[in-house]
């Protein structure tokens, strides 16, 4: 049975990003290396995986990275995404935000994290990136935590490559709703820690 993953923020060829987000990488080759290693060791060729955007700092060489990675692959435009109609049709769709049905959930994909989105307040699932991790992805990580002070199930995950619960590799929904709570919760835990 084929599977669902996700992944976003992946900026490959983005050299700056090796010390932006603390990529633990030697070198640009060595983190496409890498990665491209942890995708094809999660990731069938029956499988679809969902790149929620940045997956490209240029389009050198991106056919070639994209021919490498098994599965059916669908790009959410991020706002580094410059995609040429070669690289476009390694893609079994490109779009700049999608809805669908992966088992139970319904998911509402986009680059960007949206403060509302259709069914939120019925457990539908957001997924998104762009804010990475730090201080840009704060505020919303503290915005997820007063949406569900308000009994809201409020189920929003940014699936950035670089977040622990990723680690560079496409990943499930389960495993991001189980990591991504985990992560939210010593979030909240070290800010409560601070206000004492």
């Amino acid at each position: 049975m084929n599977k669902k993953f996700y992944i976003g923020d992946m900026h490959i060829f983005h050299e700056n990003v090796l010390t932006f987000d603390h990529r633990p990488f030697f070198n640009m080759q060595d983190m496409i290396d890498s990665m491209i290693t942890y995708w094809q060791n999660t990731v069938r060729n029956d499988d679809e995986v969902y790149v929620l955007g940045d997956m490209f700092w240029k389009s050198t060489n991106a056919v070639d990275i994209c021919r490498q990675l098994p599965g059916k692959k669908y790009l959410l435009h991020g706002n580094h995404d410059k995609v040429s109609p070669e690289l476009a049709r390694q893609f079994a769709g490109n779009y700049d935000t999608l809805y669908i049905k992966d088992g139970k959930h319904n998911v509402f994909l986009c680059h960007y994290p949206v403060a509302h989105w259709r069914n939120a307040d019925y457990g539908a699932v957001h997924l998104y990136a762009h804010i990475h991790e730090g201080r840009d992805s704060r505020p919303f990580v503290e915005y997820v935590r007063m949406m569900r002070q308000r009994d809201l199930p409020y189920e929003a995950y940014n699936v950035g490559c670089m977040l622990p619960y990723m680690g560079y590799t496409p990943r499930t929904l389960d495993e991001i709703i189980v990591g991504g709570n985990a992560y939210y919760q010593q979030i909240w835990n070290d800010m409560k820690s601070k206000e004492v």
